[in-house]
Formats: structure tokens, sequence, C-alpha cells
């Protein structure tokens, strides 16, 4: 059996109704919420202030003798000045964030007909953001007669009217901008383009329980942010349930389809035991699904009817189960493409594709290398129990190569996690010194121009026309196709290929400048592109 919990503050003066008996004949309104029939309240949190401790007692136990069922807990609440919106609005913020919540067993109202028009529009502010998990309910006096109130009054499910507090909306949106929000304050970022996404994604993940499609080079923070959207969901009591990632990539034949749906005892060669499947252990949370251009399409078939359906079959059984997770899924290839090729189902594309996010490279994002440095070494000592930190002209150095066009961070994040580690690792005293630094910047330039396999690319992309060309023109093709294959659009391989060059043009035109080059070839970008695709 659901409880029903009811939040509100003590009304220093409707609450008061004066000595007794003289009190029960007048309405009061905390007292009449727990005098409902159709609605009883299992239990109240009182908020008063310490001056009014005598009264929020009384309360108690007047209610106790009305309502014996009625749990009355008294919570005292300092707030110097009940019209000061920034105020009152960071003290039942922080009330709200310090309560236990028990969304599984209990049903939260609160309760607005006491307390300033500040607190109520402050209620109603928390309750939309879903930091308080609650629906909120308005009391009414009843119709009185001679001998006083006739019963405990009316009690309504009310909406408040922002418009009649248009000056205390306007404060709360300017205290709510200047507020650094919960995904950023995991993601070092000074991006601004970047910025952009996580605020909006951060709106969604608030509001929408639809699919999320993160698309961006392996390392670029999927994973990371995912967990994020994950963390921010069940803050605002959105989800209860676990949060369960799982990299396509490495899921093949029998065992993904297992892995995913689960299976029942027997279901194949093997199978001496019933599994239950990802899917149903994500079961209320929200499962993160890395790669998922890498599923066959009987797996994209199943997992379209798990998301629209919220059910589906194991492998083996006759019998549907259910699962109600939400879903992100995290890509790096062209789904676009992988469509028109029959590589991916349109139908399930659709579904994922309403809130769509292509992540960044770090290489775009050049101005966050160095806050993330500092995030990697709190990471670090976290982990490791070092406080490691750089060396002042250590640091210059370090960020003025990683920031430089000859940093080409193909392994993005993850690439800079691992020489971050590398550098914190080596540092005996707990200091990263310019030798260590400058170290790592020699390793990371070597492995980057490192030769790798791209000497029949141009001969995939050219076909019999390769044999045609000098070696000079050929070995320069191979490198430009090298990065056409690392990128997701024309323009972000333009902005690779001429990195330095680029910083001396007032309008830089990148993807005109690699159109131009790739057609005196005789080739173009979606045809490379195609052509490498299927090479892979």
């Amino acid at each position: 059996m659901r409880k029903t919990v009811a939040i509100g503050f003590l009304g220093t003066v409707l609450d008061q109704g004066g000595r007794a008996p003289r009190r029960w004949q007048k309405w009061r309104p905390t007292v009449s919420l727990c005098m409902q029939k159709d609605l009883p309240i299992d239990r109240l949190e009182l908020l008063h202030s310490p001056d009014y401790d005598r009264l929020a007692n009384r309360v108690k136990d007047d209610i106790s003798q009305t309502s014996p069922g009625t749990d009355v807990r008294l919570t005292s609440l300092t707030i110097r000045d009940p019209w000061d919106f920034e105020e009152v609005y960071a003290a039942l913020h922080d009330f709200a964030r310090a309560y236990a919540f028990d969304t599984d067993h209990e049903d939260y109202l609160i309760h607005i007909t006491t307390g300033t028009h500040v607190a109520q529009i402050c209620w109603f502010l928390l309750a939309e953001a879903r930091y308080l998990p609650a629906r909120l309910v308005q009391t009414a006096p009843p119709q009185r007669t001679d001998e006083g109130p006739s019963g405990p009054g009316a009690v309504s499910v009310i909406d408040l009217d922002l418009s009649r507090y248009n000056r205390i909306a306007q404060r709360f949106k300017r205290e709510r901008d200047e507020t650094v929000s919960f995904l950023k304050a995991g993601i070092a970022t000074r991006n601004a383009r970047f910025n952009a996404l996580i605020e909006q994604l951060e709106r969604v993940a608030a509001r929408s329980r639809a699919p999320v499609l993160l698309v961006g080079p392996t390392g670029a923070g999927k994973s990371f942010l995912a967990r994020r959207v994950y963390e921010l969901k069940r803050a605002r009591h959105r989800l209860a349930g676990p949060f369960i990632e799982v990299n396509c990539a490495t899921l093949r034949g029998d065992a993904a389809m297992s892995t995913l749906f689960g299976h029942v005892k027997g279901a194949f060669t093997g199978a001496q035991a019933a599994r239950a499947g990802l899917l149903r252990a994500a079961d209320g949370g929200l499962l993160f699904l890395d790669e998922i251009g890498e599923l066959g399409l009987d797996e994209q078939a199943m997992l379209l009817k798990a998301v629209e359906e919220k059910r589906f079959f194991p492998v083996g059984s006759d019998s549907e189960v259910t699962s109600d997770f939400e879903l992100i899924a995290g890509t790096h290839r062209d789904l676009r493409q992988m469509v028109a090729a029959g590589t991916f189902r349109e139908d399930l594309y659709a579904r994922i594709n309403l809130w769509t996010y292509e992540l960044p490279r770090l290489a775009d994002r050049r101005e966050d290398v160095e806050p993330n440095l500092e995030f990697e070494l709190d990471r670090f000592g976290r982990e490791q129990g070092e406080n490691v930190r750089f060396n002042v002209e250590a640091r210059r150095r370090y960020v003025a190569f990683a920031t430089s066009p000859r940093a080409v961070w193909s392994g993005n994040f993850r690439e800079l996690s691992a020489s971050v580690t590398r550098m914190a690792t080596l540092a005996d005293t707990g200091r990263i010194t310019e030798a260590i630094a400058e170290e790592e910047a020699a390793r990371l330039a070597a492995t980057w121009s490192a030769p790798r396999d791209t000497s029949d690319m141009v001969d995939v992309v050219l076909g019999a026309g390769a044999s045609e060309l000098d070696l000079f023109d050929r070995v320069q093709l191979e490198q430009v196709l090298d990065v056409c294959r690392g990128s997701r659009s024309l323009s972000e391989a333009g902005r690779t290929l001429f990195a330095v060059s680029r910083q001396g043009k007032k309008q830089p035109n990148d993807a005109d400048r690699l159109r131009k080059y790739l057609a005196r070839f005789r080739l173009d970008w979606e045809g490379v592109r195609q052509a490498l695709e299927n090479r892979r």
C-alpha cells in the first residue's frame, strides 16, 4: 500500500485558531488537510520557523486527535525574510535535495495554502523542475454555520499562474542562469558550441523520456556524458533504476541476442540456465547502447519493439517480458548513410533520432585541453590516492604543445586521459616537471606520426586510375584520404588539413579548398566516404 506524504509550511496566522476549545470552531488549513476522508495523509512534514515551536507542537497535538493515523514530523527552518525570493528558494531547494524521497512507495503532496506568495511560487518551481516529485494541493475553508465551520473544507490539485508573479519569475530566471548547471558541473569545457549542446541536453534530459542519440568519434566522451545524464535524471527523481552500459561492438552472433534480450534455459546449446539480459536489468533506469550501429538487423528489429512497446521476447521464449527503460544510443558512424546502404533500419533510426547531439573531437575543442588537465589530475588523485600537479613551466609547455596544430588527438579525450595518467605516474615528488612534460609531448608526436595502413586507399577510390599518379601525388592523396576517413564531414576534414594556413585567412573556407583538391582527381566527398566505408 502506497503512503501519502504531505509537505507544507506552518501557517503562523491561519493555523493559530486561538485557545481551546475556541480554535476548534475555526478553520485551520494544516489541520484541515489531515482531516480529508478522501485523501488520508499518512505523514505530514511540517516546516516552521524556530520562533513558532509552540504553535507547531500545538498543531501536531491537534492532528493527533483528529487524524491519529497521521505521523506529524516537525522541521525547523530558518528563513530571515520570507519575502526574499533567493533566500526562500535556496532554503526549500536545500530541503528538497536533502530529503529522502521514496517514490517507489510514497506519493507526495505540497500544501501551498500556507506560507507567503513567494513560498508558493518557489514550491511550484521546485515541483516543475522535479526537485520535488510531488503534486501541489490547496485547501479551502467550508461554509460557515452558527456553530463554526461545517467540516474540514475542500482540497484540490491546482496550478499556479506564473503571469501573476512576473517580477519573481524573472528573478528566478536570473538566478537559474547564473547557477552552474548539473551536467556542466562535471564537464570541463570552454567551447561555446559544446556549452550550447550541454545546456539543451540538460533541458531535454530533465523533461523528456525520449531516446537520445550521441554521435561522435571514439573517445569524445559519449559514455561519460550518458552517465551524467543518468545522474541528472536520478537527481530530478525521473529515474529510480540502474545505469546499464554496453558496447554493441563487443556483441557478436547469438551472444548479442542473449546479452541484450536474455534467454530461457535450453534456448541453445550451452544455455544451462536462464538469463535476464541487459534490457530487463535496465528496467526503471537508463540503458546506454554505445556503438549502436554495430548491431545486426535482427537485434535492431527487436530493440525497436522494446523501445516502442516496452516488451520483447527473450531468446527461445514464447512469452513476452516487459522492461520500462530510457535509452541513450551512441555511435561514431553516419547512421544516415547506413540507412541508405540498408545496414541500419530506417524505422529504428527515426525512433532514436528525435534528440541527436554531435560531440566535437578534442582537436575541435583545443581550448578544453587545459581545463581537462585539472579534471584528469583530480581523477588520478581519487583513484591512486596521490595529489599530483604541474610545475608552472611544465604546464605551459604541455598546454602549448597540446593545443598546437601538431596535436592530432586521434584518440580524443581518452587519449588525453592516458597522457595525463602517464605524466602523473612518473611524477615521483607529486609534481610534473618540464622533463616529464617534454617527454610526453615527444611520445605523442611520435605516435601521431607513425605510419598507418593507408597504402591501398588510393587504389580503392581511384581504381585503375591510381596507376597514372606520380609518387608525389599518391603519397599526398593517401594522407588526405586518411584524414577524410577519420572525419565526420567535409568541413571537419578541411579544418584538420588546413589547420595552419587557415589562421592567416579572414574567411577560411576549408571545405571548398578540400572539395577543389579532391576534384583534381575526379573525386567528391560522398564518393570518397562511401568507398572507404565499404573498404572497412
